[in-house]
């Protein structure tokens, strides 16, 4: 009888003892924090003048893999999907425009127009599907040549985008704003290459969003399909038989 009185202390002991280091090493986990330190070296500040005249938001899929061929008997493959997404702001450095200001004809005269540059981009990256080979394992450079690639692709949708257009239209006509509130003019005296460069960014003109609503009588009658001005203007197609 003792001795049974005795292994069930035992046993409570035991359990007792286990759950408060179960708790012990649970509490002890849970409290250990990752360290970390940062040290944060500013190299120098300079005064600029930009400005911003557009904004855009982009997202990118890179497929990144190579292939390393191991002693001319396999391929030991290493792969990975980036997907990045980036806010692109484009704009304008004031410091690269010349320009000469004549007071007599109350007149802003503009002898250099700059092109439009990638002033900021703010880019969030994500690694999905990463697969090594046997010897062919990610290095630290690996990464480091990934995301550089990934971004100068960014960069190069976004100059290939609407976004140079469109801030050189905003500049254009915040200048003649500018300048009309105050009673001057502008007038841009350009050399040849540098009016070339502005007039194909300034021959741009955005999308006007329209709402197509679809007849149902249109797939059986093909009449329907006509200009909607005409069934309302009787003398539309009149008018433009004469014109043609």
């Amino acid at each position: 009888m003792d001795s049974f009185f005795i292994y069930l202390l035992t046993l409570a002991i035991g359990a007792g003892g286990g759950v408060g280091l179960y708790r012990l090493l649970r509490k002890n986990t849970a409290a250990s924090l990752p360290v970390r330190d940062v040290s944060v070296l500013l190299e120098r500040i300079e005064k600029v003048f930009k400005v911003v005249m557009s904004e855009g938001y982009f997202t990118e899929i890179y497929n990144y893999q190579h292939d390393k061929n191991v002693w001319q008997l396999f391929n030991d493959k290493k792969k990975a999907l980036v997907i990045s997404k980036a806010k692109v702001l484009v704009g304008y450095d004031f410091g690269k425009l010349r320009f000469r200001v004549d007071e007599a004809e109350r007149k802003l005269v503009i002898e250099y127009f700059p092109e439009p540059e990638i002033l900021s981009m703010d880019t969030d990256y994500k690694f999905y599907d990463i697969e090594q080979g046997w010897i062919n394992r990610f290095q630290s450079e690996d990464y480091t040549n990934i995301l550089t690639e990934a971004k100068q692709a960014m960069q190069e949708k976004a100059l290939q985008s609407d976004l140079p257009r469109i801030a050189t239209n905003q500049l254009q006509f915040m200048m003649i704003q500018l300048a009309a509130g105050l009673n001057w003019k502008m007038d841009m005296q350009l050399s040849e290459a540098n009016k070339k460069m502005l007039d194909s960014l300034t021959d741009y003109k955005e999308l006007d969003a329209k709402v197509l609503r679809i007849n149902p009588e249109s797939s059986q009658n093909p009449e329907s399909s006509q200009d909607p001005d005409a069934s309302h203007n009787p003398d539309a197609g009149h008018k433009s038989g004469e014109e043609s």
